[in-house]
C-alpha cells in the first residue's frame, strides 16, 4: 500500500494521463491535489457493444457459471448497464483493485490478486489452481493478450468470453497535439495499457510523438515497459501497479530525486 503523498510533491510538473476518454478525471484531481498540472491525453475510448441484446443474453447466461472474472472497471460498468448481477453463489474475481472497488460499489465482493494485478495475478488465485471442468466466464472487451483465456483452457476450464463493451482509439484534435508539443522534458506520461500507447503513437503526428517520447514514461508492467522502449521512450520508470496511487507514487519518487 503506497504511503500518503504530501501536497506539493508534483508542484511545477506536468503529468500526462492516457486513460480512456472520460475516465481520467479522478486521476487528474489527484495530480492537482499534489500540486501538479494534469494533461488528459486519452489513448482509448470505451463504447458499448454493437449488439446489446445479444450481449445481454450472454451476460445473463454467464451468471450461472461457477466463476465470473471481470477484466476492468469498464467491464463492471457495461455489464451492469446490460443487466444486474443476480447471483447468490459462486466466485467473483476482479483483475485489479480498481475493478474490485467498482464491484464493491454495487454490493459485490470479489477476490483480487494481492500482488500482480494482471492476468498472471488472476491465474495464481486459488480458484484457478485446479480449474478442470469449472465453468468460467470472462467479462471483458474484445482484444487484449489472450493469456488468461489460453491458460484457463489449457488447465481444463470451460471458458466463455462475454464481450460487454469495446475499446477503440480515441479522437485526438489539434488542441491535444499542441499541448503535447508544449510539454517540458520533466513531464511524466502514465501508461497502464499497451494498446493506449500504440494508439497514441498512431494518432499523433510524428513530431508530436517524438516530443512526447522526450518525457518520462511511467509504466505499470514489464510488458508496457518493453512496448514503451520499442516506441521510442528513453526514460522509463516502472510503477508497482496500474493502481492510481502507485502511478502517482512513482511520479512523486521521480521528481523528489536530487
Amino acid at each position: 500500500m503506497p504511503l500518503p503523498l504530501p501536497f506539493s510533491k508534483l508542484a511545477g510538473y506536468t503529468v500526462v494521463i492516457t486513460r480512456p476518454a472520460g475516465t481520467g478525471t479522478s486521476l487528474a484531481k489527484k495530480v492537482r491535489a499534489l500540486g501538479g498540472t494534469p494533461l488528459l491525453l486519452p489513448g482509448l475510448s470505451l463504447r458499448g457493444v454493437a449488439d446489446p441484446q445479444h450481449a445481454r443474453a450472454q451476460w445473463c447466461e454467464a451468471q450461472h457459471d461457477e466463476v465470473l472474472v471481470f477484466s476492468s472497471p469498464a467491464a463492471v460498468r457495461y455489464a451492469l448497464l446490460l443487466a444486474p448481477l443476480n447471483r447468490e453463489h459462486g466466485t467473483v474475481i476482479a483483475v485489479g483493485q480498481g475493478t474490485a472497488r467498482a464491484l464493491h460499489r454495487h454490493g459485490i465482493d470479489a477476490q483480487v490478486p494481492a500482488s500482480r494485478q494482471d492476468s498472471e495475478g488472476v491465474l495464481s488465485l486459488p480458484p484457478f489452481q485446479q480449474p478442470h471442468g469449472k465453468r468460467v466466464a470472462l467479462i471483458t472487451a474484445p482484444g487484449g493478450r489472450g493469456l488468461m483465456q489460453q491458460q484457463l483452457v489449457q488447465r481444463g476450464a470451460k471458458l466463455r468470453e462475454v464481450h460487454v463493451y469495446r475499446r477503440a482509439a480515441s479522437r485526438l484534435n489539434r488542441r491535444h497535439q499542441e499541448a503535447v508539443l508544449q510539454l517540458p522534458a520533466t513531464a511524466c506520461v502514465l501508461f497502464s495499457s499497451t494498446e493506449a500507447l500504440q494508439n497514441l503513437k498512431g494518432q499523433l503526428p510524428a513530431a508530436a510523438w517524438e516530443h512526447l517520447c522526450q518525457a518520462i514514461a511511467i509504466v505499470s508492467s514489464e510488458r508496457i515497459e518493453e512496448a514503451a522502449q520499442r516506441a521510442g521512450f528513453q526514460r522509463i520508470h516502472r510503477a508497482a501497479s496500474a493502481n492510481q496511487a502507485d502511478l502517482l507514487a512513482a511520479a512523486c519518487e521521480i521528481h523528489s530525486r536530487p
